[in-house]
């Protein structure tokens, strides 16, 4: 079986549930938004210096295919959609981060390779979630998928700063 079906060459695909939209519509937008930034985060784990970080990174990139999974359908179908625990590991994860790193003000972001790559990540990320949001507005998106990923884009931005905090490479704005 191929990949190409050919079916989308008229500016159409089809979602997880079945129906056609238009390539265009905030729905694909959304979920391959999400894709495009579990793409990035597979490059930035290959610069990531601490393997506590990369650890997480894949750990995102599994629960992305559940936000992605989930936004592909306007049904209920998807079996294994983003849940109350998956929020609550994120939250972990930023009180974790921020007790090590203790930051002390406005970073300059991308101060290592590593950083850079994640906080190109966030942004994708902060881009996602106003797709996302857009949708809201005209169909019941899932609770817990918002708010896992607005916690991502704070989780991605403390991953950054721990590769900064482990290289002495944090750089506060200065005014």
């Amino acid at each position: 079986m191929s990949i190409s079906t050919k079916k989308g060459d008229k500016g159409q695909t089809s979602l997880w549930s079945g129906e056609r939209v238009n390539k265009d519509n905030i729905r694909v937008e959304s979920y391959g938004t999400i894709d495009e930034l579990n793409s990035h985060l597979g490059e930035a784990k290959h610069y990531v210096k601490s393997v506590y970080i990369k650890n997480i990174i894949i750990d995102i990139q599994n629960d992305l295919f559940k936000v992605a999974g989930t936004l592909a359908s306007k049904e209920k179908l998807y079996v294994n959609p983003i849940e109350s625990k998956d929020v609550d590991r994120l939250d972990q994860i930023v009180e974790t981060l921020e007790g090590k790193i203790g930051l002390k003000g406005f970073v300059i972001p991308g101060n290592t390779l590593s950083s850079a790559k994640i906080d190109v990540c966030r942004t994708i990320c902060r881009r996602a979630e106003r797709r996302i949001i857009t949708l809201s507005n005209s169909e019941n998106v899932d609770l817990e998928l918002r708010k896992y990923v607005n916690r991502l884009s704070d989780v991605l931005f403390l991953l950054a700063r721990y590769e900064e905090y482990v290289m002495d490479k944090i750089v506060y704005k200065t005014w």
